[in-house]
């Protein structure tokens, strides 16, 4: 959604999927392999619809349902091989899509790829919160800025009367985001709609009105 909002903004975006076990990224922008690539090994990102250029593991399985059972070593390397090895033309910014915690996909990126700021994405619960915290403190020790927080799946609204239904109960990302200084740049309500969208594969066509503030803070990085 950030990709989209910022391409729409008039950048170039491009999307690195980093969730090498988890790959999403192309389905939920209606993208299929194969990947083309040339003789001297080099790759070219798949582009969606509107522009945004992505490269996953996905686009280089024969099958996408194919799973990914790779060591750490081997995981980092593709991830650093789809940064080093891939043309990906005239980018404005590139979103790095990683898998939660602070494995070694979070410890490659930081170490490997030039990256200006993380955007921490959360979701209510008391016990991802402290993940959160843990991945903030990992940016701060790799010296990597943190932009602010986006909680995802933050509650959903009752269709009846519009109210806000806190699924997960009472949200303690604010504070948590407030004892490291760091803004909250955007709540995301559960909204059917998006995960249709995601399923057939128009994650571009999802409204990013709630994501405004986290598309103006990257915008003036």
């Amino acid at each position: 959604m950030l990709a989209t909002a910022v391409q729409k903004s008039g950048r170039k975006a491009a999307v690195l999927d980093a969730d090498i076990t988890g790959p999403s990224i192309p389905k939920i922008f209606g993208v299929s392999g194969p990947a083309l690539g040339d003789e001297e090994g080099l790759l070219f990102p798949a582009e969606c619809e509107n522009g945004v250029r992505l490269m996953s593991i996905n686009l280089l399985l024969e099958e996408a349902s194919a799973p990914v059972v790779w060591r750490g070593p081997v995981i980092a390397g593709v991830v650093k091989q789809f940064w080093r090895d891939v043309v990906w033309g005239e980018v404005d910014y590139m979103f790095v899509d990683m898998p939660p915690g602070t494995g070694d996909v979070p410890l490659t990126v930081f170490q490997s790829l030039p990256v200006d700021a993380i955007l921490v994405v959360t979701t209510p619960q008391s016990l991802v919160s402290m993940i959160v915290e843990k991945a903030v403190n990992m940016a701060a020790l790799m010296h990597i800025p943190v932009l602010g927080v986006v909680e995802n799946m933050s509650y959903a609204l009752c269709p009846d009367c519009g109210k806000e239904i806190k699924v997960f109960g009472e949200s303690h990302v604010g504070e948590i985001a407030a004892k490291y200084g760091l803004p909250l740049l955007g709540r995301l309500p559960i909204d059917p709609a998006v995960a249709v969208a995601c399923d057939e594969g128009r994650i571009q066509d999802v409204p990013t009105d709630a994501l405004q503030p986290a598309v103006d803070a990257i915008l003036g990085l």
